[in-house]
């Protein structure tokens, strides 16, 4: 394990580094991870692009359980993994961040630039006029329309919502743009079975291809969505380094692959590679910044 740490270290220390990050790097911040140690078995598969907009009852379940989940997502703060990788962005070790996940903790931590393949859930975009407005303000209008809504969040999953079953959801009241009046809002994240912008695909593909080495944090590569930044970087000759807690679907393309925590061995790989630099731009407690004009990894 000694001499694998060592090879990470050196091949961060020299540059050039792109960052492709999932849902474990952000699980020390309570968030928690589908496929990792802590992945918490839910009795209800993620939310369709298809049915959010076909299946009004469906849409309903999906906003009350978010409505809950989204209190923990807005508490969450950036952890140690998060602040290493904005240290060594200030480094100038890491150009960009590629990140599957939707909580905004590597822009709170200060890393930039950061690409947000699956959106952000603190931004929320009305389907029909394309209005966008932040999720601090839909989660106060949603109070609002909903004052007696108290159930107990047990589980809280890596896109925000929780486990409710219908019962406690049928009184739930939705709320429509405030833009055009009637359009039926979503959370700007990519749903299973919606697509990535081409655009953010294609920059992600160019970040990649123009790195020296792409390190891996906290992702399975389980989704094509991801692991195709992998394969690219294969296909590149480029060398891929890997950590995660478990096994992933990119073990066969990598030169190196750690098992351990994130949030401890990146602190020390910061420490070691870039000593001297602090990041900026740690928000702290209540981490994800809110739009004023935000799933699957």
């Amino acid at each position: 394990m000694t001499e694998t740490i060592d090879a990470l270290h050196r091949l961060v220390a020299a540059g050039g580094v792109v960052v492709l990050s999932g849902a474990g790097l952000s699980t020390e911040s309570g968030i928690p991870d589908y496929r990792g140690p802590s992945g918490a078995a839910r009795r209800h598969t993620p939310m369709t692009y298809q049915t959010f907009t076909g299946d009004p009852v469906a849409r309903r379940r999906y906003w009350a359980r978010s409505h809950l989940g989204w209190r923990t997502i807005a508490r969450a703060a950036p952890n140690g993994g998060h602040r290493a990788v904005a240290r060594l962005q200030a480094a100038g070790l890491v150009d960009a961040v590629i990140t599957q996940n939707v909580d905004g903790l590597h822009t709170a931590a200060g890393s930039a630039p950061v690409v947000e393949l699956h959106g952000r859930l603190d931004e929320v975009v009305c389907l029909d006029c394309g209005n966008r407005t932040s999720r601090e303000e839909l989660d106060r209008r949603l109070r609002e329309a909903n004052p007696d809504f108290d159930v107990a969040a047990v589980t809280v999953n890596p896109d925000g919502d929780v486990d409710l079953d219908d019962g406690q959801v049928a009184g739930f009241r939705m709320v429509d743009c405030t833009f055009c009046g009637t359009g039926m809002l979503k959370p700007d994240v990519v749903f299973f079975g919606e697509t990535v912008p081409a655009a953010r695909v294609s920059r992600c593909f160019d970040l990649v291809g123009g790195a020296r080495a792409l390190l891996v944090l906290g992702s399975s590569l389980t989704v094509m969505s991801g692991r195709r930044f992998v394969l690219a970087a294969a296909r590149q000759g480029l060398p891929v380094a890997i950590v995660n807690q478990g096994p992933t679907r990119g073990d066969g393309y990598a030169s190196l692959r750690v098992d351990a925590p994130l949030g401890a061995l990146l602190g020390g790989l910061a420490g070691a590679v870039a000593p001297d630099v602090t990041a900026g731009g740690d928000a702290g407690a209540g981490a994800v910044p809110a739009a004023a004009s935000p799933v699957a990894g």
